[in-house]
């Protein structure tokens, strides 16, 4: 019965791979083509306590020239010199503007409602969405322009690049890419139109205003943690086209800079991210039985002189589909054979979110609570 589960897990860990290879071979990158572009994009940053990381995404954004008509930041409450840094680039520069924070209403999110006042004070035809930490590249916004008019897209998400700097970013950081690419087919969202084959990374969303306005913005996606890839699929049942390409060379993020805020940082995200209770445990019970029962069968196995080849199999491939992702994001390889580490990480940041949302006051973020579904 155990070989047979094993060898069951060993062709379920095959077809991740191909999934994964297929997403690394496969999926577009934005293109380098461009064309110098003026006043058409209104780029907008919801922040909340980022002073450390406001400056250099509005210089970023100040970088991209005559394309940029304005920069609009919302001060969600900081209780830090966020609106210090953004007033003083304000002095500087008639493009940049502080968009004072309102009282977040009932039933609302944070981030949502700060995209949602930004939207709202926003004039220009193009509406580009960044997180505080996203740095944009030389020339990204003419890229992401004529990306939009080649496809003929009203929406496009560009993946960002993650930075990672200390050990423990580069062994957990790449799982977040993992989780999504080994579950997603990026290549075949091109190809067909399906609502649910939506996808988005809120760091970097481009979107026409007329559309944005016509799906009811942010206000759709008010109570969603994943407010980007939710909207991403309310864009496309109303029948716009919208896309995610892979745009990690024209905008990186540093999500978490140590293993203390990598922690609290998916714990925020974790169990409040899913919509049911069960959805929650499902993925927990999928990612322990793939990844993890295979790797503690295999050394079983060999200290009791039983080698489980299926159970070797299954993690050799597991740490093989961790290869092609490295190499398209620009990851140290070495990582890779971390990958037992990071999913029972993975496993144990998830029952603490559970544990946090369930039976504590939540998981605290920035002077908020995230709880879960129903909660």
């Amino acid at each position: 019965m155990i070989l047979y589960v094993l060898y069951v897990v060993f062709a379920i860990n095959l077809l991740l791979l191909g999934v994964v290879a297929g997403n690394a071979l496969l999926w577009p990158r934005v293109s380098r083509e461009a064309r110098r572009e003026t006043g058409s994009v209104s780029v907008l940053i919801p922040a909340r306590d980022e002073e450390a990381n406001i400056r250099p995404a509005i210089e970023a954004a100040l970088a991209q020239g005559p394309a940029v008509g304005e920069i609009l930041v919302y001060d969600d409450h900081s209780a830090d010199r966020t609106a210090d840094h953004v007033n003083g680039l304000a002095l500087k520069s008639e493009k940049v503007r502080l968009v004072p924070g309102q009282p977040l209403p009932e039933g609302w999110c944070g981030k949502p409602f700060g995209c949602h006042n930004l939207a709202a004070e926003a004039k220009g035809e193009w509406l580009l969405f960044l997180d505080a930490d996203a740095r944009l590249a030389p020339g990204a916004v003419d890229r992401i322009l004529a990306e939009t008019r080649r496809r003929e897209l009203t929406f496009l998400s560009c993946w960002p690049g993650l930075e990672v700097t200390g050990f423990w970013e580069k062994v957990f950081m790449p799982m977040l890419n993992f989780v999504v690419f080994t579950l997603f087919p990026a290549p075949l969202a091109q190809k067909m139109d399906l609502p649910a084959l939506g996808l988005a990374h809120g760091a970097c969303i481009f979107m026409r205003r007329e559309e944005y306005r016509s799906v009811g913005g942010h206000a759709r996606v008010r109570d969603e943690l994943f407010e980007d890839t939710a909207l991403a699929r309310i864009w496309r049942e109303a029948g716009f086209r919208g896309l995610c390409l892979d745009g990690s060379d024209l905008v990186r993020v540093r999500m978490y800079d140590s293993a203390a805020a990598i922690w609290n940082g998916f714990q925020k995200i974790y169990y409040p991210a899913f919509r049911t209770e069960a959805g929650f445990w499902l993925f927990l019970l999928f990612h322990f039985l793939v990844f993890l029962v295979p790797i503690a069968a295999a050394l079983a196995g060999a200290f009791s002189g039983n080698w489980l080849w299926p159970a070797w199999g299954a993690v050799g491939v597991a740490i093989l589909a961790r290869i092609p992702q490295a190499l398209r994001f620009g990851y140290p390889v070495w990582s890779a054979f971390f990958h037992p580490l990071g999913e029972a990480a993975l496993i144990a940041v998830g029952l603490a979110s559970w544990y946090n949302c369930r039976f504590g006051r939540g998981v605290p973020w920035k002077g908020r609570n995230y709880r879960g579904p129903g909660l």
